[in-house]
């Protein structure tokens, strides 16, 4: 994997960041610590890193949309679980 596209992982998981972080200066409602970041900066740049792999080693178009939707769901479901407990 090229030192580029783990850049530009880097770069959209700040960007995505920077929305409660912004949030967080207009309403009280958005309470997020360091922790909060810490652990949804990794979730989001684990959740880049397998996008990015699933990208250069599935071959099949389909088969890449199934396993990027399933990533995508998984991400989702630890999100849900983390924010709210579902499960």
């Amino acid at each position: 994997m090229k030192y580029k596209n783990i850049f530009i992982i880097a770069f959209i998981m700040v960007l995505i960041l920077l929305i409660p972080l912004i949030a967080m200066q207009f309403t009280n409602e958005v309470k997020w610590g360091s922790e909060d970041f810490i652990l949804m900066g990794l979730l989001l740049f684990l959740t880049g890193l397998i996008i990015e792999f699933i990208i250069k080693r599935v071959n099949s178009n389909l088969l890449k949309f199934i396993y990027i939707g399933i990533a995508f769901l998984l991400f989702l479901l630890i999100w849900l679980e983390l924010a709210v407990g579902i499960i």
